[in-house]
C-alpha cells in the first residue's frame, strides 16, 4: 500500500504532530468523503511507501528519522504572493526546508512541483519562466526533478476569477514556458515532466513520466504489482494507486486555485474539530461507524 499524505488537504503543513502520533501508534483512520459512516483503519505495517505532498515541509523535518517506511516528498513552490497563497510559509524558507529534507532522505527522494501556473497579467509568462530559472539555481543540487501542471477549471478556481484574473493560455504561452523551463532546467541538471496534461511538452526537451510511477514505487518498494489508478477521471495520468488520509476543506493555506478546498466557509469550523490524539485527522470515531481494515 501506498500512503498518500495528502492530496486532500496539506497534513505536513499543518497536522504532522497528529500524523507522528498516528505512526507512532501503528494506524491512522480514514473517514470515507463520500460514505461518511465508512471508515477504513490502515496499519502502518502494511504500508510499503509514504508519499508526503505539501507547501511547507517545515513541521515533520524534526520527525523524519522516526520513519522507517520509505518515503518521497513532494513539495509545491510556485512564485505566487499572498493574493494567490494567502497563508503559504516564506518561499525562501520552503527551499531551506527541501535542502534539508534532501540531505536526510537523498537527492532522489525528493521532488519540486510547480503548479499549478496559470497567466495573468500580475503573473506573465516572462515572471514564470523568471521564477521557476531562479528556483532551478537555488536547488542545483538539491533535487534531480520538478513536476509542471497548469490550471484547472476548479470551483475554487470559479469563486476567485476576479482575484486570479487569469488569461487563458496561448500557444506561444506554452512554447515559451515549454522551451525556458526545460531549458532552466537541464542547466541544473534537473528534469522536468507535466502533470496529466494532454500537452506534455515533450517537444521542448520536457521527459514523459507519471508522478508516482509503477518504475518509481517499484524503486522505492521493490514490489512490482501496484494497481494505476485508475478511480482518477483523468485519461492523462498513470500514477500507481495510492490511499490518501485527508480531508477536504481543512487546509488554510486557501490557494486561490485549489481543488481540495471547495467550500472555505467549512475550513475553520472543520479544523476546530481537529484532536491531535484522535485517530481520525477531524472528528473522533462514532458509535455508528463502521471500521473495516484496508490493505490495499
Amino acid at each position: 500500500m501506498i500512503l498518500n499524505v495528502s492530496g486532500r488537504c496539506d497534513i505536513v503543513a499543518f497536522y504532522s504532530e497528529w500524523f507522528i502520533n498516528r505512526y507512532r501508534e501503528g494506524y491512522v483512520d480514514v473517514r470515507n468523503p463520500f460514505y461518511n459512516s465508512q471508515v477504513s483503519r490502515i496499519f502502518f505495517k502494511d504500508v510499503d511507501l509514504i508519499v508526503f505532498c505539501t507547501k511547507n515541509p517545515i513541521p515533520i523535518i524534526k520527525y523524519l528519522r522516526e520513519i522507517k517506511i520509505p518515503i518521497i516528498f513532494q513539495i509545491t513552490l510556485t512564485s505566487y504572493k499572498s493574493d494567490i497563497e494567502p497563508n503559504v510559509v516564506d518561499k525562501n524558507k520552503v527551499i531551506d526546508a527541501i535542502k534539508e529534507i534532501s540531505d536526510i532522505l537523498g537527492i532522489d527522494n525528493v521532488y519540486v512541483r510547480y503548479d499549478p501556473i496559470f497567466i495573468s497579467d500580475k503573473y506573465s509568462v516572462n515572471y514564470h519562466v523568471k521564477a521557476f530559472d531562479r528556483m532551478c539555481k537555488l536547488l542545483n543540487g538539491y533535487i534531480k526533478h520538478i513536476i509542471v501542471s497548469f490550471m484547472d477549471d476548479y470551483k475554487n478556481v470559479r469563486n476567485h476569477k476576479d482575484v486570479l484574473n487569469y488569461n487563458e493560455m496561448t500557444l506561444s504561452d506554452y512554447e515559451i514556458i515549454g522551451e525556458n523551463f526545460a531549458f532552466s532546467a537541464k542547466e541544473n541538471n534537473i528534469t522536468v515532466q507535466t502533470c496529466a496534461e494532454e500537452r506534455n511538452l515533450i517537444e521542448y526537451g520536457f521527459i514523459k513520466e507519471d508522478c508516482v510511477s509503477r518504475s518509481l514505487a517499484f524503486k522505492m518498494t521493490n514490489i512490482k504489482n501496484f494497481k494505476i489508478w485508475k478511480a482518477r477521471n483523468n485519461k492523462c495520468c498513470n500514477c500507481v494507486e495510492m490511499v490518501d488520509i485527508g480531508v477536504y476543506n481543512v487546509c488554510s493555506h486557501l490557494c486561490r486555485y485549489c481543488y481540495a478546498n471547495y467550500d472555505e466557509k467549512k475550513v475553520c469550523s472543520l479544523m476546530k474539530e481537529h484532536d491531535v490524539n484522535s485517530s481520525l485527522l477531524i472528528g473522533h470515531l462514532k458509535n455508528s461507524d463502521v471500521v473495516k481494515v484496508r490493505k490495499a
